[in-house]
């Protein structure tokens, strides 16, 4: 809830809080707020337990997060599945650090030659610069 206020601001905002409402104002009104924060935390949550009252059996594991458009968008598109188009396995081959600290990269390891279709062995060896015949069918 606070994650965004650092301590310097916290601080100024108890200072500003004694300054406006006084020390002997101050615990009350800490204690009407909390009351308050509690009837709306229960107030949502029963409004939740109606809802999921209403929509009957089938919704009994529905989760009211799933609402957020971020997560919509995410279980939707994706399917709920973490990776399903495979960028974990991109990210891990990238290698960011070295890039940024301007290190050499190493070589990737050569890839094994593909098959090429055989030539017919027509037994005569080749001249110099011919080229073997290919079999078109062996494809």
């Amino acid at each position: 809830m606070f994650s965004d206020i650092g301590p310097l601001e916290l601080v100024t905002l108890v200072i500003m809080a004694i300054v406006i409402f006084g020390p002997d104002k101050l615990p009350k009104l800490i204690q009407d707020t909390m009351g308050f924060i509690r009837k709306i935390r229960s107030f949502a949550d029963s409004a939740k337990q109606d809802i999921r009252a209403e929509l009957g059996p089938e919704f009994k594991d529905f989760d009211f997060e799933d609402l957020h458009p971020k997560t919509f968008v995410r279980k939707q598109l994706l399917g709920g599945n973490e990776d399903p188009l495979g960028f974990k396995e991109i990210r891990e081959g990238l290698d960011f650090k070295s890039v940024l600290n301007d290190e050499p990269t190493k070589p990737a390891p050569p890839a094994a030659n593909p098959a090429k279709p055989a030539a017919p062995d027509t037994g005569a060896p080749l001249a110099k610069g011919e080229r073997p015949p290919f079999d078109l069918d062996a494809t």
